[in-house]
């Protein structure tokens, strides 16, 4: 091989994971590795996947958590009831160009199914790490399109979300970790 040959497939080696990386979608989470913005549409339906899912896990953490988990269900509720609203009314206006969906996907309707079907003694191991995790995913998601989304809309209500599903993230961690403290004192009590 010369010395040009060598040089464009180094250069053709080297782009093509983020190439890749952008054509497989956000649901791979290559983009997220790899600190690719999304596409408008990806955004859009992750965001609106992710609202949905929060909703509906919030009302059966309100059916079967503990008091703990009862308060940060309502929160979810209310936060995310709102960021659903202000994405459909930027998608109604013609501000940004997506299509919202209306169902959870397979990946979420399984969450979902795995938390409905959980025994209320068994809600906090699946619901807790749950939400520290979903939540981690939909900061990352919103920190990539804010910083280089194609919507200048759609950008800027990323932007200003952040903020609060940070906050979730936190309350999400302490959850969690409130559940792990709460184990080990009780093995230590037996």
């Amino acid at each position: 091989m010369n010395r040009l040959t060598t040089t464009i497939a180094i250069t053709a080696l080297a782009i093509a994971p983020a190439v890749l990386a952008q054509s497989m979608g956000e649901k791979t989470g290559v983009n997220s590795a790899l600190g690719i913005s999304p596409t408008t549409q990806d955004f859009v339906k992750e965001a609106a996947t992710s609202d949905m899912l929060e909703i509906a896990a919030a009302k059966i953490a309100q059916d079967k958590g503990d008091a703990e988990e009862k308060k940060f269900a309502g929160q979810m509720i209310t936060d995310h009831s709102k960021t659903t609203s202000e994405l459909k009314e930027l998608v109604s206006k013609g501000d940004v160009k997506a299509d919202i969906p209306a169902n959870l996907d397979d990946s979420s309707q399984k969450k979902l199914d795995k938390l409905r079907d959980a025994k209320p003694a068994d809600f906090a191991d699946t619901y807790d790490p749950m939400q520290v995790s979903a939540h981690k995913d939909a900061v990352s998601l919103f920190e990539r399109y804010s910083k280089s989304g194609e919507n200048a809309s759609l950008k800027d209500w990323a932007g200003k979300t952040l903020p609060t599903l940070r906050h979730h993230l936190d309350m999400a961690e302490a959850l969690d970790k409130n559940r792990d403290q709460d184990r080990r004192t009780q093995g230590m009590s037996r």
